[in-house]
């Protein structure tokens, strides 16, 4: 990734006071799997710290600490809702374990066509797949631009008076390419209490 932040602070000078002001990239991986899809799922519209729990009671629920397919096809949907999640996301989570995506074909497939292969399933819209792409397929030129947390930062770091919208996070980031996902990691990073900032 050196290479990444070399090139990152090159091209952009106020990403480049934020990289120094966070530190080492240190992003973290998970599997392409249907668990990290449901995941990304229980995270929507809810707090890390809420979805977090929400998550985990849900990995405890299925058994073994692993959440499949059959294992969240095992569980009703009265277990799903004492572990915290709303009907809605339910009926997202049994769909798609009914459904299987190709998890395997993905990491051969072009950006464009894993989302639009993820955003085909019920509940799983853009930002969704772009998370999938960043932190399941390591993709290192995804921009989430629609993300609030990424337009929050963007604000903060370049002094828009605004949240800007996601085009003009979609402009300022043109000139991040090939390694936006880097770009991203570092604005959200920024905006967490111990970012040094």
């Amino acid at each position: 990734m050196r290479k990444a932040v070399v090139a990152l602070k090159s091209v952009d000078p106020v990403l480049g006071d934020v990289i120094d002001r966070v530190g080492p990239y240190r992003i973290r991986y998970l599997e392409p799997n249907f668990e990290t899809l449901v995941k990304s799922i229980v995270y929507q519209q809810l707090s890390g710290k809420v979805a977090s729990t929400i998550f985990g009671r849900l990995q405890q629920a299925a058994g073994d600490g692993c959440l499949t397919p059959e294992a969240a096809l095992r569980l009703t949907p009265a277990q799903m809702r004492s572990v915290g999640l709303s009907r809605q996301k339910i009926d997202y989570i049994r769909d798609i374990a009914s459904r299987t995506p190709r998890f395997d074909s993905m990491r051969r497939m072009p950006d464009d066509e894993v989302i639009r292969e993820l955003t085909g399933l019920k509940g799983v819209g853009v930002w969704t797949a772009h998370m999938f792409l960043m932190f399941a397929l390591r993709r290192q030129d995804v921009l989430p631009s629609g993300d609030l947390g990424l337009r929050a930062a963007v604000k903060r770091a370049y002094g828009f008076a605004e949240l800007p919208k996601p085009s003009e996070v979609d402009q300022l980031g043109e000139k991040w390419r090939p390694h936006r996902t880097v770009a991203t990691w570092y604005l959200w990073r920024s905006q967490e209490p111990n970012a040094n900032l």
